[in-house]
């Protein structure tokens, strides 16, 4: 097996962690709608299984990138997605146990700290900061990175600013390691994670369902 690249492993207690917290909220999902009863040979399997993708991970910048983050906390679904599949559980059924799961994990977190890092998201100060990390994103550093623009509002626009993937770092380990079938669960994760902290996601297409780009629109949710 491949080495774990330095800055992984340093993270690597946490993410394991939050595995752990992940399967312990899916337990339930994982007996009645998966139909599987043995659930220590389950957490087992996912865990042997996330050490392989924990090798498998890129490096794309470490915590200068805001893309190692959303490989950090989404990676792990790719192990879940891998054994449930060996498992013979259907690919409906794994994206309903990944977004459920993932959905009460982050409503773990109190209200009042999610709604305050989704103003901190929307905020103008952020916005710039997309900016010039879009800019920078094109010079692709990084090989196994993300490529992206950010998106102005028009006159007639309903969102406060978009970000247009170009080219997305799942997508690439997906095709490298095999797992374009369970690639659309890690896409459809988006959705919970920007509404449980207040924001609105508008996203009509993806790289991974065969579009040239994934549209990204942000707008904060009414209260």
């Amino acid at each position: 097996m491949a080495a774990i690249h330095p800055f992984y492993e340093a993270h690597r207690g946490a993410m394991e962690a939050a595995m752990r917290q992940r399967l312990h909220l899916a337990e339930g999902m994982l007996r009645e709608r998966a139909n599987l009863s043995d659930m220590d040979r389950v957490r087992q399997e996912v865990m042997d299984e996330f050490e392989i993708v924990l090798s498998q991970m890129p490096y794309v910048g470490g915590s200068a990138s805001r893309m190692s983050d959303f490989f950090m906390r989404l990676m792990g679904f790719m192990a879940i997605g891998r054994v449930l599949r060996r498992h013979r559980v259907s690919l409906a059924v794994i994206g309903e146990i990944e977004r459920e799961s993932y959905k009460a994990q982050l409503l773990m977190v109190p209200e009042a700290e999610r709604l305050a890092s989704g103003r901190q998201f929307m905020s103008p100060e952020n916005q710039a900061l997309l900016r010039e990390q879009a800019a920078k994103s094109h010079a692709e550093e990084y090989p196994d990175d993300f490529v992206y623009d950010f998106v102005e509002p028009e006159t007639g626009d309903n969102f406060d600013f978009g970000i247009n993937y170009k080219a997305c770092g799942f997508c690439k380990f997906a095709g490298r390691h095999g797992d374009q079938e369970i690639l659309p669960h890690i896409c459809g994760l988006d959705f919970e994670a920007y509404a449980t902290r207040g924001i609105r996601l508008e996203r009509t297409q993806t790289l991974a369902g065969g579009a040239s780009h994934c549209n990204f629109r942000f707008s904060r949710l009414e209260s």
